[in-house]
């Protein structure tokens, strides 16, 4: 009898699924305009006695946007006093959108990566996703990736679609 070889599983091939390392955690707004006088103006004494009184540990382990919603002139200062809150509580956050917020994720979570694992290897990012995982990290995944690897696939190490192969010197 003929033996079956698994010859996906004994290639070269590295397969990058950012699934593995892409948090997951929730995503959550945090929108100033709940703290202004009318939602309209700040005042510096009422705003910084309700952050004291807020109940912070509803971001814990959560990913925050901080915004400002109402069409309110808000200074910097009071959505950097809102993250000195968030700082020891939020698993991270951001002064922006959600979309700002998913952008800073991405690099938080490609920052894990080492290039150099990849140096002159065919790789495999891995196309499937049980969530979401937004087109802007797997464009960054290709820059820290491509300039290493010996050529860049998409999809499964069984089906792929090639996106890059290195010129051979």
């Amino acid at each position: 009898m003929n033996e079956i070889i698994n010859r996906v599983a004994s290639s070269p091939i590295l397969s990058v699924n950012m699934e593995e390392f892409y948090p997951q955690e929730e995503r959550v707004v945090f929108d100033m305009k709940h703290f202004l006088f009318q939602e309209l103006i700040l005042r510096e004494k009422d705003f910084r006695q309700a952050l004291k009184e807020w109940d912070w540990s509803q971001y814990s382990h959560k990913w925050v946007a901080v915004v400002c919603s109402a069409e309110a002139i808000v200074p910097t200062w009071a959505f950097m006093l809102v993250c000195t809150y968030l700082e020891n509580t939020a698993k991270g956050y951001v002064i922006g959108s959600l979309e700002n917020l998913e952008q800073h994720i991405a690099e938080t979570a490609l920052s894990q990566i080492d290039s150099e694992e990849y140096k002159d290897r065919p790789v495999v990012i891995k196309g499937c996703s049980k969530f979401p995982i937004p087109l802007f990290a797997y464009g960054r995944l290709v820059s820290m990736i491509q300039g290493k690897a010996k050529s860049l696939m998409f999809g499964e190490p069984c089906s792929t679609v090639p996106l890059y192969k290195k010129q051979k010197s």
